[in-house]
């Protein structure tokens, strides 16, 4: 038996209200109600190709944005996000539009912090790639300290999925910085690039499966595959023919990536096929809240207002 469960059965009942106090991030919980059960997608394979489809739209909406300048390219792309946080953060389990959107804007904003630091802070690519890969490690660490697991499957706290969606905002800038390194620096080009990616993204899969690579580290790392994959491909489609590109601009190829985008997520929202099983005990040994008493309690407050 796990060290967390052994904590668990040992730790006094406790009231829904504390269960609420005791998941609340102090500032979030001010505003934002705990969640009463997962807040995150189930991993199947459509989760895989909407991640690299919003990953593609937000670099081609975030260099589009950039004919607008810092200023106007970077209020934007703020209150893209804030809004996105918001939305998120006020439900109470997985929705799948509220989910996407997030992910939507955190690609485009990761994508003008990225391109930020290059162009007007004069970093070079492979600086901007060891900074955000550090960034990316330090928010790792603080979680696996804090929470004691990085599975997705445990996101059922305020402050979890705050550690959840600082994650994915470093693997963004992180996969923008490494697409550009491979692309411009290496001098592969776009198509060369979004190649390399689309195999390497299988290696983490591949080791899990036939070497034990452990599946939390496995997701991760394939997630973050997922950034320089869709980048390199919309930069293939947007950029000019001078760059390695076809020419077809970033407007219209952010618009055939959003569009594509919330065709997908229409169908997640109406079909549900991606909502997590709750359990007692992920196999982590987090405890979720689904099948708890607490929970139980919790839900038939919500259902009863």
């Amino acid at each position: 038996m796990s060290t967390t469960r052994q904590q668990d059965r040992s730790r006094p009942r406790t009231s829904p209200t504390s269960v609420r106090a005791q998941d609340q991030v102090p500032v979030l919980g001010k505003y934002f109600p705990s969640p009463v059960a997962s807040k995150v997608p189930e991993v199947i394979l459509l989760f895989w190709v909407v991640k690299i489809l919003t990953t593609a739209g937000g670099e081609a909406t975030s260099d589009y944005l950039k004919t607008y300048g810092n200023f106007g390219a970077g209020s934007v792309e703020i209150a893209l996000i804030l809004l996105g946080l918001a939305w998120q953060f006020s439900t109470r389990r997985y929705k799948a539009f509220a989910y996407w959107y997030l992910a939507y804007a955190i690609a485009t904003t990761g994508t003008g912090v990225a391109d930020f630091l290059h162009l007007d802070v004069h970093i070079p690519y492979a600086g901007t790639t060891i900074l955000w890969a550090v960034v990316l490690a330090a928010v790792f660490w603080g979680w696996q300290r804090s929470e004691g697991t990085l599975s997705i499957h445990s996101i059922t706290t305020q402050r979890r999925e705050g550690f959840y969606w600082a994650t994915v905002f470093a693997t963004f800038a992180l996969g923008t910085a490494l697409g550009d390194l491979t692309a411009v620096t290496f001098g592969w080009g776009y198509l060369a690039s979004a190649i390399v990616f689309s195999v390497i993204i299988f290696i983490p899969a591949l080791a899990w499966k036939q070497f034990g690579l452990n599946s939390i580290a496995a997701f991760w790392m394939s997630y973050v595959v997922t950034r320089p994959l869709g980048a390199s491909y919309a930069d293939w489609f947007s950029k000019p023919v001078a760059n390695t590109g076809l020419g077809l601009g970033d407007a219209p190829t952010a618009i055939a990536f959003a569009v594509s985008v919330f065709l997908l997520v229409s169908y997640l929202a109406i079909a549900r096929p991606d909502i997590q099983p709750e359990s007692p005990v992920s196999d982590d040994g987090a405890r979720p809240l689904g099948t708890t008493s607490e929970y139980i309690t919790l839900q038939a407050e919500v259902d009863g207002k």
